[in-house]
């Protein structure tokens, strides 16, 4: 068909074609990009509560940020299975216990999801062998220790000897004061209190006639025992290390802290898991502002679950959108203790073995607990060492580059001879030599870690040297990249801070670009703005950097660690109640030139 002469049909074709080009491309775009789907009438959860509280609501209808409560749920449970009196009577408390066994045990089992939920147990029995006063106990198997509440059963139901009183309302008090022996009992006439002490390990008691429940302190979990600590091994010092259970970290605390100031307080935190987090401090010394504010940022939570010390620290510190850790974490006690006894707070995590110390500085998050138990030159050569690994760990890698990319006049001439000998046969930028193997080295590290305990070291040493030996053989890297990046993962190593480490592991990739930019003018940029961004810094009002910036009277266990009778004053950046230590003269066997006792 001829259409040159037709100029209308060609005006008519390119726009059909430009139109078919239009809709393609928005069928592609359309294709390509996320969209919402509106209906969700096609998935197995049709609804949530979030997308009930996007509806508009009525005045009949609960606000958007009013989450169901016990509270709410026990009345609700309540009304759905009593009769219409029993409904009349609850409508002034629904959170209260009745007098009525049968209501009660339809409750808790309506709550707990019986019978399907099968490692709750509720236990009917009468007390003594004569009696006809019903009851029942619920706990929750696997979190009670069963010779306890053996002994329990058996002094309900074996050795009552004289017969109970005919009012049922003081019956409660005889058992709890004359038949229990358990050293922790509460009365209580609330469901909330009783499935929170159930949820915790505890067993509830429920009597016929009466309108309160008994709570008997029965835990007894299985757990791990006190062991050697795993990621701060020291060679002289206490080898004992926190564990998952509360109690048994406050134990160990106090055994090493002997004082009635030593105040343990609890607080319950995340809204599904219930977990116990106790500070820990010492009334006499610490700061009443510092322990307030710990215990603001801690009841302003809100969550669902928090299970770990470290889900917990991102929560509560000054700075979680930078690398450094404004938080001290620990596996060791001993450290712990040296903290409280300073005048900081400890904060522990049920289920956690480690344990959160506020506030801490940088210097501090370099130092460990040996450098105190061996001679004080011992300790300050430590320091110094820990140190300038410190400094290796991130700025080695980019001052490499800077040198042999910018600088080749900072190394003597033989030496950078060597080295471009040596990268003669390497085809790969220096760059990417050094990230090929800087992420090698990572990815042997956490390989390492992630493999079985028993296999995980000797593969991650095996396999950096066959890595290193193979990447030198096939020319891909140097041999002097691969001990520069052995020094650099050694240094990173030496740091005793786990979250410090990983910082420090992060700055070197920056380094590593800003060398490869601009030099030493880029490392110079680097360590000025690292320096201002971390000097701003700040854990739980203390400065990050102090006591040097700003520069406040620090003493003499800040880089260098004089001997220990020298430390006269606490640090003052805390702001404790008492700053003296301990004499000026501590020594007291030691007399002056009269003959006379110092001190």
């Amino acid at each position: 068909m001829d259409t040159t002469a037709r100029p209308g049909y060609n005006n008519l074709y390119h726009k059909r074609l430009e139109g078919c080009s239009m809709i393609n491309t928005k069928k592609l775009l359309e294709f390509i990009s996320y969209k919402e789907n509106p209906d969700r009438e096609g998935f197995i959860l049709k609804e949530t509560a979030d997308d009930q509280n996007k509806q508009p609501q009525n005045d009949n209808q609960p606000a958007q940020d009013e989450k169901p409560s016990a509270r709410r749920a026990i009345k609700k449970t309540s009304r759905s299975g009593g009769s219409q009196p029993e409904e009349d009577q609850m409508e002034g408390e629904p959170d209260a216990i009745r007098a009525s066994l049968s209501q009660n045990k339809k409750i808790i089992s309506k709550l707990y999801g019986l019978p399907e939920n099968k490692d709750f147990v509720i236990r009917e029995f009468a007390i003594g062998t004569d009696s006809d006063t019903n009851c029942f106990a619920v706990f929750i198997d696997g979190l009670t220790d069963k010779a306890i509440q053996d002994l329990l059963f058996q002094a309900l139901m074996l050795f009552v000897e004289k017969p109970l009183p005919k009012d049922k309302g003081g019956l409660v008090y005889l058992v709890r004061e004359h038949l229990l022996p358990g050293n922790q009992v509460a009365v209580k006439n609330l469901f909330s209190d009783v499935l929170t002490a159930v949820n915790m390990g505890d067993t509830a008691i429920f009597l016929e006639g009466s309108t309160k429940a008994l709570l008997i302190e029965t835990k007894g979990w299985e757990h791990r025992g006190v062991e050697r600590p795993q990621s701060e091994q020291v060679v002289r010092g206490p080898q004992e290390a926190f564990t998952e259970t509360l109690r048994t970290n406050t134990a160990l605390l106090r055994k090493t802290i002997r004082n009635e100031q030593l105040t343990t307080e609890m607080l319950i935190l995340g809204d599904r898991t219930k977990t116990i987090v106790a500070i820990m401090y010492l009334r006499d010394l610490a700061n009443p502002d510092l322990v307030a504010e710990v215990k603001r940022r801690l009841d302003s939570i809100k969550t669902d679950y928090i299970a770990e010390s470290g889900i917990l620290s991102e929560l509560i510190e000054d700075h979680p959108y930078n690398l450094n850790p404004t938080i001290l974490t620990t596996e060791r006690p001993d450290r712990v203790a040296s903290k409280i006894v300073e005048g900081r707070v400890a904060i522990i995590v049920d289920g956690s073995p480690f344990v959160l110390v506020v506030p801490t500085t940088l210097y501090e998050q370099l130092h460990t607990g040996e450098e105190s138990y061996i001679r004080w030159q011992y300790g300050t050569y430590l320091r110094y060492l820990r140190a300038l690994a410190f400094l290796v760990s991130f700025l080695a890698p980019g001052i490499y580059l800077a040198i042999v990319l910018f600088h080749h006049e900072m190394i003597p001439t033989e030496l950078l001879l060597a080295i471009a000998g040596n990268r003669e046969k390497v085809p790969f930028p220096s760059l990417v030599e050094v990230l090929l193997m800087g992420i090698s080295f990572e990815l042997i590290r956490e390989a390492g870690i992630r493999l079985p305990g028993v296999i995980g070291g000797t593969i991650g040493i095996v396999g950096a040297l066959i890595l290193g030996q193979a990447a030198v053989q096939a020319n891909i890297v140097s041999p002097f990249l691969v001990i520069l990046v052995a020094i650099t993962g050694l240094a990173s190593f030496a740091i005793p801070d786990y979250s410090l480490s990983f910082a420090m592991r992060i700055y070197s990739f920056m380094y590593i670009i800003l060398g490869v930019s601009l030099g030493f003018f880029g490392i110079a940029i680097g360590i000025f703005s690292q320096m201002v961004l971390t000097a701003n810094l700040k854990s739980f009002g203390v400065p990050y950097l102090a006591p040097v910036g700003p520069r406040t009277v620090g003493g003499v266990d800040v880089v260098y660690r004089m001997p220990l009778f020298s430390h006269e004053k606490r640090p003052d950046y805390i702001n404790p109640q008492d700053i003296t230590r301990q004499p000026q003269v501590s020594r007291g066997w030691i007399k002056d030139e009269d003959g006379g006792k110092n001190g």
